[in-house]
């Protein structure tokens, strides 16, 4: 199916851009988060019409991320869980964990922001995770798991 893209979008291109992608794709993910539409004559007329627009709305995103990826940058969070005596965790800590714990921080981060390339954190440590509030912003800060006090 082929979309014009309405802001930039990870791996597949930049605001405007024409692309073809599968029709699940576009139907059920990019057009419903109004990421893209239809690439019709009409659509394309007027997304032309309002690039301008679209572009400043862009770019406002872009320096809002920015602003909240130099806040992030170097931070730590604590998060403790329950864990046996050789340090491994019953059950794990993943992105929802370390989003609520932004979030509790004062950051507005969705789960989705955070990325843990190896899986889930399953063990005590410190540990490097990095978190994108924008596709070209990406910030690395430091998790800490911590043994519950029981």
């Amino acid at each position: 199916m082929q979309i014009i893209l309405l802001e930039k979008v990870a791996n597949l291109g930049n605001l405007g851009d024409v692309v073809t992608v599968k029709n699940g794709y576009a139907r059920n993910f990019l057009i419903p988060t109004r990421q893209a539409r239809r690439a019709t004559e009409s659509a394309i007329k007027e997304f032309e019409a309002k690039r301008a627009e679209l572009e400043k709305a862009a770019a406002e995103k872009l320096a809002a991320a920015q602003a909240l990826g130099e806040s992030l940058n170097g931070k730590t969070v604590q998060i403790s869980q329950k864990a046996g005596v050789d340090g491994r965790l019953f059950g794990s800590v993943t992105n929802a964990d370390i989003a609520d714990a932004l979030t509790k921080l004062g950051f507005a981060i969705a789960k989705s922001q955070v990325r843990l390339p190896l899986g889930p954190l399953k063990a005590v440590g410190e540990f490097s995770v990095n978190v994108a509030p924008h596709t070209d912003v990406v910030v690395e800060i430091s998790v800490q798991v911590v043994r519950e006090a029981e």
